[in-house]
């Protein structure tokens, strides 16, 4: 078992460890806001809902996600996106043109695309023809500058979830922090890796309200980790990033979760009704599984499938250009309506 993920700090860049974070005005008072007189952070005085800054630590929206996902306040961080979550996990622990992450593709490709931003190099471990982590591969792979490892589950573009051992064992066996994206989550079957958070000190749990909450609009990504990890993210962050418009829409979704749930469900039994009318559809060659909101679908010619859809008016995604996904199409579970006009277009095509 890997002892190097205990020692966070032994994971943290020194310039991260040795710099002092920005203080807002907001994060030095603490106190009520009743019968106050703001006059300590040069904004506009007259109320018109939004002139005064948000608050830097989102504590009524972190105080929902706690109780509902029954984590400490302090295992919480709030991101403009789930793209900014992992923006700062990157610049928190990789350093530039020394460090490398390793990715298992076909996977989410911002990944690999803030890595870049970030001048850390990408390890590639393929995952089986089956869209399982290679766990010994990957094992192999790393070395002593490995410290992130991407683990999407459920996996996008793949739509499948990882097996829980397979995944355990790479927590184990990592040497630096293991980052397990849960964007799909809310659709599968599969217990979140929350419930396991106080387990691994070395683990991120990574989710979104962009697809399950249907509230991709607003950006605003959850970031799951112990109190030590979130600290040093914490100490990184713009004090600002996350709005107050944004912070009050996504109060408002989850304080009605019975609606959410409903939508849920209502997508899952479409996924499956979707799954069965698919599979008389000549020129689809394979349906894989799927724990998402989403198919991935083998079909003869992927562009050629692509086009014919968009000229009749629906929007698919080709991921051929995806490892282990040629002639690939992704599609999207919408509504009752969208998916029977889906299914009455694929019919008629030749």
């Amino acid at each position: 078992m890997n002892t190097t993920k205990t020692n966070i700090k032994n994971l943290v860049r020194p310039n991260v460890k040795r710099m002092k974070p920005y203080a807002s005005a907001r994060d030095e008072y603490k106190g009520s806001v009743n019968n106050m007189v703001f006059l300590d952070a040069n904004e506009n005085p007259f109320e018109n809902g939004v002139n005064r800054y948000p608050d830097t630590q989102q504590t009524r929206l972190k105080s929902i996600l706690a109780t509902e996902r029954n984590v400490s306040i302090d295992n919480i961080l709030i991101g403009n996106g789930s793209d900014e979550v992992l923006d700062l996990i990157f610049r928190a622990f990789c350093e530039p043109n020394q460090d490398n992450i390793i990715t298992l593709p076909p996977t989410y490709g911002m990944y690999e695309v803030l890595a870049n931003i970030n001048a850390v190099d990408v390890l590639e471990v393929s995952l089986s023809s089956v869209f399982q982590p290679l766990v010994k591969n990957v094992l192999d792979k790393q070395n002593n500058n490995s410290k992130l490892l991407f683990i999407c589950s459920p996996n996008n573009p793949t739509a499948n979830s990882f097996d829980k051992d397979k995944i355990e064992t790479l927590i184990n066996n990592f040497y630096g922090i293991v980052v397990i994206d849960e964007a799909y989550i809310d659709f599968s079957e599969e217990e979140s890796w929350l419930c396991r958070l106080n387990k691994f000190p070395n683990l991120i749990v990574t989710q979104t309200l962009s697809k399950a909450y249907g509230m991709a609009g607003i950006r605003l990504g959850i970031c799951y980790a112990s109190a030590e990890i979130i600290s040093v993210l914490n100490k990184i962050k713009p004090p600002y990033n996350v709005n107050t418009l944004t912070e009050q829409k996504a109060i408002g979704q989850l304080s009605d979760r019975k609606i959410v749930e409903a939508q849920v469900e209502l997508l899952k039994t479409q996924r499956k009704l979707l799954r069965i009318e698919l599979e008389n559809i000549d020129f689809i060659e394979t349906i894989y599984p799927s724990d998402a909101n989403f198919l991935l679908i083998k079909v003869d010619d992927a562009s050629k499938r692509y086009n014919q859809l968009l000229k009749k008016g629906i929007v698919i995604r080709n991921r051929s250009t995806q490892h282990l996904c040629e002639n690939c199409i992704r599609i999207t579970v919408g509504t009752p309506q969208e998916n029977q006009e889906l299914i009455n277009i694929l019919k008629t095509l030749t």
